[in-house]
């Protein structure tokens, strides 16, 4: 199998980008490396475009392989021949290739095999050419085979052996998979001993189109499924579906007879049907699973590329009541420099000293804002600490995933000494210092967004997540002599491994002063230099460069613009260059990546999140009691579905706008 060249046709790309793609990949260079450093060799293609080629032959990898099995299999029960192998290679579709295989696949004893071991394959073929058996040919086939069945018994041995061939015609099997495609209604009832009253009540008793029928309410009616509250099944014509096999089997269009009648009817009741039924609902769910695994890998893309805080010293407040509010002081960097508790909201409400706690830290660590968690007594907490008119805005942070993120051997890591209530506030104020650098320590999928992640396959969804977390990361860049292992391991060309040894290397040589000193990290080779060198930063170092997203391959390159301008290399940060691009031709370097470097010298080090803003709730609207119908309020999104948008109104409780309430501009 010629996987590039396919991989090219279905995806309508050059096969030599393709061929050029696919030997890169091989030589260990990462998606983010490649989309980055390497538009060149990949024609431009994007990270979307280098996952799909990656995934694409991965999947027809998987194909070359089954075909490969299914030859074995043939050679080791004599069914090879010349030919087949042909036919098996020349598949190109996993279904169709199964469907090929099906009479050949080593099968237990079904009524059909007992009925050929019995000899009654003549029969068979007898009834298939739609001649009907008399009884007197029955009988003298029993006596020439010295049978001791009776007639009734043989007749219908032969009919079970022409409904399971029936049921291994690959022609047979397209064309009620493409009925079932076409027409196929889902149709929900109750399970069997299901309670009257359950989650799913509401989805009980209904018939949809297979084709339309939205992903999350197929995988919301698998999930009753599972949980034995709710029975489904996949319903077609069965006078159309038997139309259909008769066309096929009698191409004279003659009426079936008596035996080969039964023979159908009992192969789409027994065999094709549920066969088929299972099948199109297996690829309906696998349909749902990508958009699920979509949605949710968008949720968690737009969640890391949240706009940070930057490098400023915070205060962190984990709201609580009966416990009171968790409070921690954190510098520029994230570390932790203080930490207690305050009881400003009820039922204790200590208002006077926990402003003059909260007023004294301002003061004494210089802070330059507050970060509140939204969970309970976030509101209030939130009111309180403005009513106080402090000069420092107050942020509101989703803490979703938090309380994991305390009780995680990452966190017992970084905090041995300290508990859960102090590293969740930590991460609280971590999250609004820098979203990215702290929800990467976090499994995404404990970070409250997504629908039915839980119920999807769960090997497609880490790689989708693990996907946009790298992808993320690579985006924005890491400051290598403040991130932590977390951040690091996600690094295009580093691993745990490696991000471990950098970090063992800055405390014990001290920051990094140049990019080139990565080299000297233990384990940390030219290929891994390579890939992470352009995506890690060193900021105030010896480099100016280093600051930024040109690689040090591009160094020399920037060393003759400077010579061109008559300048030093510093002296081009912050210059637009772009107009000059035609004086530029001799550089050796492409014009894709000439531009790069350009862009990178105009705002070197640039982050690609958007500003940070205050999201204030309306004051008077603390419950859902306090929400009536023509209000309009400010709120965040905190989760996007393929049924609508989850906000936060500061009411303790996320509201859904519908989808068909959305706006489509």
């Amino acid at each position: 199998m010629n996987i590039c060249a396919l991989v090219a046709e279905r995806l309508n790309l050059p096969a030599a980008t393709v061929d050029r793609v696919f030997r890169l990949l091989d030589e260990s260079h990462t998606i983010p490396f490649l989309a980055r450093y390497r538009k060149e060799a990949t024609g431009n293609l994007d990270e979307v475009i280098l996952l799909a080629l990656r995934d694409e032959r991965e999947r027809l990898e998987e194909l070359d392989k089954r075909q490969a099995a299914i030859l074995e299999s043939l050679k080791t029960t004599g069914h090879w021949t010349a030919e087949r192998e042909s036919e098996v290679l020349a598949f190109r579709n996993r279904a169709e290739l199964e469907d090929y295989f099906l009479p050949f696949r080593p099968k237990r004893q079904t009524r059909a095999s007992v009925a050929l071991e019995q000899g009654l394959g003549p029969l068979a073929d007898q009834i298939q050419q739609n001649r009907e058996p008399s009884a007197e040919q029955i009988r003298r086939h029993l006596d020439q085979t010295a049978s001791p069945l009776e007639p009734s018994q043989a007749w219908a041995g032969a009919q079970d052996i022409v409904s399971e061939r029936i049921s291994e015609s690959s022609v047979v099997r397209a064309r009620l998979r493409e009925r079932f495609a076409r027409e196929g209604r889902v149709v929900s009832s109750q399970a069997r001993g299901a309670p009257t009253s359950h989650p799913y009540v509401e989805l009980v008793g209904k018939s949809e189109p297979l084709a339309t029928l939205p992903g999350h309410r197929l995988l919301a009616l698998l999930r009753g499924e599972a949980e034995k509250f709710v029975r489904l099944s996949v319903e077609i014509d069965p006078e159309g579906a038997r139309r259909d096999l008769c066309r096929i089997l009698i191409p004279t269009g003659s009426p079936p007879v008596a035996s080969l009648g039964a023979a159908i009817d009992d192969s789409l009741k027994r065999l094709l049907g549920p066969s088929l039924e299972t099948e199109a609902l297996r690829e309906a769910r696998q349909k749902a699973e990508a958009g699920a695994i979509r949605v949710f890998s968008e949720n968690v893309r737009q969640l890391l590329l949240a706009a940070p805080l930057g490098q400023q010293a915070i205060l962190a407040v984990d709201p609580g009541l009966r416990t009171g509010c968790k409070t921690v002081v954190l510098s520029a960097q994230g570390n932790l420099v203080e930490h207690g508790v305050i009881y400003p909201l009820e039922p204790h409400r200590k208002t006077a000293d926990a402003e003059k706690l909260v007023r004294a830290a301002v003061e004494r660590y210089r802070l330059k804002a507050i970060a509140v968690g939204n969970g309970t007594g976030g509101r209030e907490a939130e009111a309180w600490l403005r009513s106080l008119g402090l000069p420092i805005p107050v942020f509101s942070v989703n803490e979703s995933g938090a309380s994991v993120y305390s009780a995680s051997e990452v966190a017992r890591e970084e905090f041995p000494e300290y508990d859960l209530t102090v590293r969740g506030a930590v991460s609280i104020g971590r999250r609004l210092l820098d979203p990215l650098a702290e929800l990467v320590k976090i499994d995404p999928k404990s970070i409250g967004v997504g629908q039915y992640q839980h119920d999807v396959n769960q090997k497609l969804l880490k790689q989708s997540l693990d996907d946009v977390v790298i992808s993320c990361v690579n985006r924005v860049g890491v400051d290598v002599n403040t991130a932590t292992k977390s951040i690091l391991t996600y690094v295009s060309g580093l691993n745990p491994k490696l991000a471990a040894a950098i970090l063992e290397y800055r405390t014990a040589q001290g920051p990094f002063r140049r990019r080139s000193d990565l080299l000297r990290v233990k384990g940390l080779g030219p290929k891994a230099f390579e890939q992470a060198a352009g995506f890690l930063r060193i900021h105030g170092g010896e480099e100016p460069l280093d600051a930024s997203g040109v690689h040090p391959e591009s160094y020399p390159v920037v060393g003759q613009l400077a010579k061109l301008a008559n300048c030093e290399v510093k002296d081009l940060l912050g210059k637009d260059l772009r107009s000059t691009m035609t004086q530029m031709s001799s550089l050796g370097v492409g014009e894709a990546t000439l531009k790069d470097i350009l862009l990178e010298l105009e705002r070197p080090g640039r982050d690609p999140r958007p500003a940070l803003e205050v999201t204030l709730f309306d004051e008077g609207t603390t419950k859902l009691s306090d929400l009536y119908e023509g209000q309009i309020l400010k709120g965040i999104i905190t989760n996007v579905t393929d049924f609508g948008a989850f906000v936060d109104l500061g009411v303790h409780q996320d509201g859904l706008i519908h989808i068909s309430q959305l706006a489509d501009t």
